[in-house]
């Protein structure tokens, strides 16, 4: 054995120990963690079918690839002495009657040559392939569940794959060495490189196959859809659980099949010294019918690839609307079809050809003219054909050839994002609304939200991170359950008891914000642990100089020492309604490194003036590492030996791992797509449950089953075209505890999911009730539904086709940029509705004006939950969009005056989020006026800006601001700095032309 070859087996075997290792440990902790979690059934499950998978791959296309190597090597040609020396003895024997031969040769060096190297370019393209693959696979944030099966290997796409890149200069480095780098090993020793080749790939194939288990647990438990598609009368389950497993057997098969192929044809063509002497005699009976067996399963694979691209039909994007056009279901379908039927024909004329043992060769020429024939035949009809009736025929008389077929894209795209349950209404504005008429909605007014989450993130990083390794990531809108004041509970229109609209912020720990000096390992695995507390702000009410006001705040230092700890509150009715506790939060969103509890060191609790409270973890979380050998694991999977020699560790210490919520959430359902925004709950779960415990505070995390599969859905700029928010997930800030809840019972994927991990998932009424109350609709889910309903609210075809009524976000100027109108939380009594209500609203306009056309909102309170209402305003009157409001305020010669004054030496004043508020049958629109210095930013709210019909006020409060507004003959008394101001605008006499029009 050559010396760099013991050399390569001797690395190949350091590694596979080194690997072996680090699975052995993760194998270990992920299954004691799992167990500490209570989810080591799914654990169990997941691993067993990765492995199974994964075995099953690797010893079928290592046996296949390796039993064919050897079968060439038996069938090689021998050595050209070898040859010569046989044909001399048979030439001498005494009976020989034949003619004295020359040996033969089929290729010469010139041609052999090229050959060769192109068999070893497309062995480099193979492995390129697949190498990307796995690639991609591993890739942070990779999910092969969303995203549609790996394409097949392909010569010509490849070939034209790279030729692109080196022309476009996209190509990269490590390919063009990797496919350099087989070429030339493949030259210097063939039959060694083809079958490390063979086993690389084979390792590749099993990890793609055992990567994609989740298919295959979806394909044993695929739950039927209540519709067939309108093309092929399947049920919608086959596209969504089972047309992937085809496809991934194609990804498999095809390249398996094709390598074995290409390595078998050079090792047959290198036989005999071929290349050294600078001939090849051809392949002999047995090699032409090893390769003609060979080709039969590749021509197969290829039928099996046209026969699948019958369903991608149902994505295509040929005609003028996503899904089967009338091109492709009338040509290109019978063309795949045939296609299909014409490739099996070939393939079992080849393994006809392969089995006959008695027979000749089969004559080149037949086998070249039935693939050409077969290529031809594919150019003629697969891509000339559809291309001549796609111009001649469909684009003059589009409409007329496509309808029925924009009907089943429209239907189709709504039933997979929900649109067709939204419920429509028409919604008239009337003028009028009075003073009298303010006074009764005084429950949708006292919460209009006068608060954004940016200007209050920004005072709340400035006073209330206490430390600069507290940080406030995010802040979200959500509303709780209050005792009112006395002040509130005088006015007999008020219940003692409400809903408030409010925004919680949580305070967490941010270790790269410790400064340097200090990040030591202690400090980062054993003092810095938590986070501490939130902040909790009414959405309308304004505090001293204009900042946000608190119900919640601070972190308490009282002198009492049940007050040590304790957050501050506003007054004793919202100590009463809202349980604080100790508000710790060992798993949040910053929380990404694993921390060690109950060592002999104590962790930082919370700062007290100039000293520090320290405290030790007592929650439910955690994994035991008291034993050594369960050190080395946690060592080796964490890759931080550091923990096998600190002398910090008591028999009661404990790990804290994956304390991510979002990472939490991904490893034990990899196939749920998570919501950009977990949002921080309080709640006393203790009260209902029994238990006690001083901890209240829970993550909830919307998750979302999608699929690109649905037939005739388009997704539009998303990866899906199938989205369901079947999943609510609740985390224990402080022990980690985590339950999944089904909101969707009715989705089928869920329902697959339910049977196959039936451990795994709860129904929502065992949802605590506490918690039930701040469930919300997505934010996510809403925004991709309302894009979608753009488009999709036009269901005639020849309106679809016209675009005759297509919608678009509005616009509106926020910090004096122009953004699209993000959707909106208000809780307000919408037209048709019986009282107030948690929504969530987004408002449209149509592409070629700004007025407001309609407006989606999504219900978020108890049964009504997940209710969609679609308000439509009259299109023959003009009602004001975003844009036309800000361009009233913006133009006012004394409103505009006013900002441009205040937003100047030093400070800049930032129009804030504009709200479109329903109130009886009217709209008023609402903005806050927000100013901060340029340096060490800190909003105030300055003003509020409403606008009612044609008049603008602009005053320091919501309250003076209404009352200006319909007491203008009282504005003097009301508020001397308020502005009132009638509309002097050209949007009086675009109005004027709108309603002639």
């Amino acid at each position: 054995m050559p010396r760099y070859q013991k050399i390569l087996i001797l690395l190949v075997l350091i590694m596979g120990l080194g690997f072996s290792l680090d699975i052995i440990a993760t194998l270990k902790v992920e299954s004691l963690w799992f167990q500490e979690i209570g989810y080591i059934g799914v654990f169990v499950k997941a691993l067993t079918n990765k492995i199974i998978l994964w075995l099953l791959t690797f010893l079928i296309s290592g046996i296949f690839l390796l039993l064919n190597i050897f079968l060439a090597r038996r069938f090689r040609h021998p050595s050209l002495e070898k040859q010569e020396e046989k044909r001399l003895n048979i030439e001498s024997l005494p009976n020989y009657k034949g003619k004295k031969q020359s040996p033969k040769t089929a290729f010469s060096l010139k041609s052999l040559l090229p050959l060769v190297l192109f068999l070893n370019l497309l062995v480099s393209l193979i492995s390129l392939h697949y190498s990307q693959i796995i690639a991609d696979f591993w890739q942070p944030g990779s999910s092969l569940l969303n995203v549609a099966p790996p394409l097949p290997f392909s010569l010509e796409s490849e070939i034209n794959q790279f030729i692109n890149s080196i022309f476009t200069g996209n190509l990269i480095l490590w390919q063009v060495c990797l496919a350099a780098a087989i070429t030339i090993i493949l030259l210097i020793n063939t039959e060694f490189f083809l079958m490390a080749i063979a086993l690389g790939l084979s390792l590749i194939f099993s990890t793609v196959i055992a990567g994609n288990w989740t298919r295959f647990l979806q394909y044993v438990g695929a739950t039927n859809f209540q519709e067939l598609d309108p093309l092929f009368q399947n049920n919608l389950s086959f596209y969504i659980f089972k047309l992937p497993i085809w496809q991934l057997l194609e990804v498999w098969l095809s390249g398996l099949f094709s390598y074995t192929f290409i390595a078998c044809c050079l090792l047959y063509l290198v036989s005999g010294n071929s290349l050294s002497q600078g001939k090849f005699p051809g392949f002999s009976l047995s090699q032409s019918r090893h390769l003609q067996g060979l080709g039969s399963l590749i021509i197969f694979t290829e039928a099996l690839s046209h026969w699948l691209k019958r369903y991608e039909l149902l994505y295509s994007l040929r005609g003028v609307a996503y899904g089967a056009s009338y091109t492709d279901v009338k040509i290109q379908l019978p063309v795949e079809a045939g296609l299909t039927f014409a490739g099996v024909a070939i393939a079992f004329w080849f393994l006809w050809q392969s089995l006959r043992k008695n027979s000749a060769h089969t004559p080149t020429n037949s086998a070249v003219g039935v693939i050409s024939s077969y290529l031809i035949a594919f150019v003629i009809f697969a891509l000339f054909l559809p291309a001549t009736v796609q111009r001649l025929e469909v684009l003059p008389n589009e409409l007329a050839r496509e309808k029925p077929y924009i009907r089943r894209s429209i239907a189709n795209t709504r039933k997979a994002f929900g649109l067709e349950a939204i419920e429509e209404i028409q919604f008239n504005p009337q003028a009028g609304l009075s003073a009298t008429d303010i006074e009764e909605s005084k429950l949708t007014v006292r919460d209009i939200r006068l608060w954004d989450t940016r200007p209050l993130l920004q005072t709340n990083r400035q006073l209330q991170q206490i430390r600069l390794y507290y940080r406030f990531p995010d802040a979200d809108i959500d509303r709780y359950t209050l005792k009112v004041s006395e002040e509130e509970g005088n006015d007999n229109s008020i219940p003692d008891i409400l809903r408030q609209q409010v925004i919680i912020a949580p305070r967490e720990l941010d270790y790269s914000a410790v400064p340097q000096e200090a990040q030591t390992w202690v400090n980062k695995h054993l003092v810095y642990t938590h986070g501490y507390g939130f902040t909790l702000s009414p959405v309308n009410k304004v505090g001293e100089g204009g900042l946000p006001f608190y119900f919640v705040k601070d972190i308490g230092t009282g002198s009492d020492e049940s007050e040590q700890g304790a957050l501050g509150t506003s007054d004793p009715y919202i100590r009463n309604s809202i349980p604080i506790g100790k508000p710790r939060i060992y798993y949040g969103q910053l929380t990404d490194n694993y921390i060690l509890t109950s060592t002999r060191i104590k962790e930082l609790d919370y700062p007290s003036g100039d000293d520090n409270v320290y405290n030790v973890y007592d929650g439910r979380g955690g994994i035991d590492v008291s034993s050594y050998w369960q050190r080395i694991f946690f060592a080796a999977y964490l890759k931080d030996w550091q923990m096998l020699f600190t002398e910090n560790f008591t028999p009661d210490t404990k790990l804290l791992l994956r304390r991510n919520i979002k990472a939490r959430c991904q490893a034990i359902a990899p196939f749920l797509r998570f919501d950009r925004d977990p949002y921080l709950v309080n709640a006393n779960v203790q009260e209902v449950e029994g238990t006690e415990q001083e901890n209240y505070l829970y993550w909830i995390i919307d998750a979302y089953t999608t699929s690109n599969r649905y037939p005739y859905s388009d997704p539009g700029t998303n990866k899906f075209n199938y989205i369901r928010n079947s999943v609510k997930i609740v985390i224990d800030a402080y022990n980690g505890d985590i339950d999944f809840y089904i909101v969707d019972p009715q989705d089928p994927i869920i329902q697959t999911w339910a049977k196959v991990f039936p451990q795994l998932f709860k129904p929502l009424e065992e949802m605590p009730e506490t918690i039930f109350s701040h469930i919300r609709y997505p934010v996510d889910l809403f925004s991709i539904q309302s894009e979608q309903l753009l488009t999709y609210h036009m269901t005639d075809p020849q309106v679809f086709y016209n675009r005759e009524d297509q919608w678009q976000i509005p616009q509106e100027i926020y910090a004096a940029e122009s953004q699209p109108v993000e959707p909106y939380y208000l809780i307000v009594k919408l037209p048709e509705l019986t009282s107030e209500e948690f929504i969530l609203l987004h408002p449209y306009t149509p592409t070629s004006r700004n007025n407001l056309i309609a407006w989606l909102a999504a219900r978020s309170d108890g049964d009504n939950y997940g209710k969609l209402l679609l308000y439509e305003f009259p299109k023959q009157r003009l009602i004001y969009g975003p844009e036309q409001i800000e361009a009233l305020i913006n133009q006012d010669p004394v409103i505009s005056q006013q900002i441009s004054l205040w937003d100047n030496r030093g400070s800049n004043a930032i129009q804030g989020n504009l709200l479109i508020i329903p109130i009886k049958d009217s709209l008023i629109y609402v903005e806050p006026l927000y100013l901060e210095a340029e340096e060490n930013s800190l909003p105030i709210l300055a003003r509020v800006i409403v606008v009612y019909e044609n008049r603008i006020a602009m005053a320091e409060t919501l309250e003076k601001a209404l009352q200006v507004l319909f007491n203008p003959e009282e504005a003097e008394n009301i508020s001397p700095e308020a502005i009132i101001r009638e509309v002097e605008d050209p949007l009086l006499l675009e109005t004027e032309n709108f309603e002639e029009e």
